[in-house]
């Protein structure tokens, strides 16, 4: 199932949505709304190798904490995205077996190649 996960509140999530092909086939998923379960971070793990490259280091609450202050691993990173859903970057596209993590431009183009196939 082809999912984009993202937060509804934030200005470049509804920016990209917005710029999505209309029939994108996608399960939209609000993080905020709707938690991200440990199956689903799993998955997510499971295509990009790494819980910190699912980490938002862009999130008030990773400077709020000190966290940048800190010498985090993997479990840590799993630990933050599952107790609060600010620090998943955001969007989080899984298409056809393949994810594509946050919002660079080079990101968001693959995504539109991809569903514009």
């Amino acid at each position: 199932m082809n999912t984009i996960y993202y937060l509804a509140s934030c200005d470049t999530c509804r920016k990209i949505i917005k710029a999505l092909p209309k029939n994108n086939n996608l399960v939209f998923h609000d993080i905020k709304q709707n938690p991200i379960s440990i199956l689903e971070l799993e998955e997510m793990y499971r295509l990009s190798g790494s819980y910190e490259a699912l980490f938002s280091k862009k999130a008030i609450l990773y400077k709020t904490l000190k966290l940048k202050d800190k010498s985090l691993t993997e479990d840590d990173y799993k630990k933050y995205i599952l107790e609060h859903y600010t620090f998943l970057s955001r969007p989080v596209f899984i298409i056809d077996d393949k994810i594509y993590i946050g919002n660079s431009q080079k990101n968001i183009i693959e995504v539109m190649k991809v569903l514009n196939k």
